[in-house]
């Protein structure tokens, strides 16, 4: 009988357990149907990136002295920049130039991100910024432009696309060069749009 009482406990115990593990576990989250656009998410990314690097005759501390505050992209740009949030060079530091937020650094680099957006899909952009020593009186800048472009209408619009950022960017890399070696920028270009990084 002792035996009995002992089983049925046990059982109990083990139908209490079970089911208060499957009352914590979320259900699954619902898939949009093809087709469809429900929220910022992508369904099939196609990341790209764009590796750009140009020597500068500059050792790599004084270039990022120069032109590596995360606002100084206003500089070399030549667009607007102001901190919105946070401090210039702090983790979570937010900057006019889209909203970018600053979420990695090293004593000469920095990594920043777009945030998402409720317009339009995430894209899940990045940016890194480096200045790599190369000898004690020379280095480079390297930037690195990471993304999801799928969202374009097809393989002519994504190449556009690239080659459209990779100009901007080439651009303000040679800006950058020009003021780690102490000269003076030239006027920027005409904008049709505001600038998208």
């Amino acid at each position: 009988m002792r035996f009995g009482k002992t089983l049925r406990w046990s059982v109990l115990a083990i139908v209490c357990v079970a089911g208060a593990a499957a009352a914590q576990t979320p259900a699954p989250p619902a898939q949009p149907a093809a087709g469809s656009s429900s929220g910022p998410a992508v369904a099939n990314p196609t990341y790209t990136s764009i590796p750009l690097e140009i020597t500068v005759n500059r050792p790599a501390a004084e270039v990022w002295k120069r032109i590596g505050k995360f606002c100084d992209i206003g500089e070399w740009l030549q667009i607007p920049c102001t901190i919105t949030s946070g401090k210039d060079g702090e983790f979570g530091a937010v900057r006019s130039v889209a909203g970018e937020v600053l979420v990695g650094k090293t004593e000469l680099s920095y990594t920043y991100t777009q945030t998402v957006r409720n317009d339009r899909p995430y894209n899940l952009y990045h940016g890194t910024l480096e200045a790599r020593p190369v000898t004690a009186a020379t280095s480079k800048i390297v930037y690195t432009i990471f993304f999801d472009n799928s969202m374009l209408a097809d393989d002519a619009a994504r190449t556009a696309d690239k080659e459209r950022r990779t100009a901007t960017f080439q651009r303000a890399l040679q800006n950058m060069k020009t003021l780690a070696e102490g000269g003076t920028l030239p006027p920027p270009p005409a904008r049709g749009r505001g600038a998208q990084n």
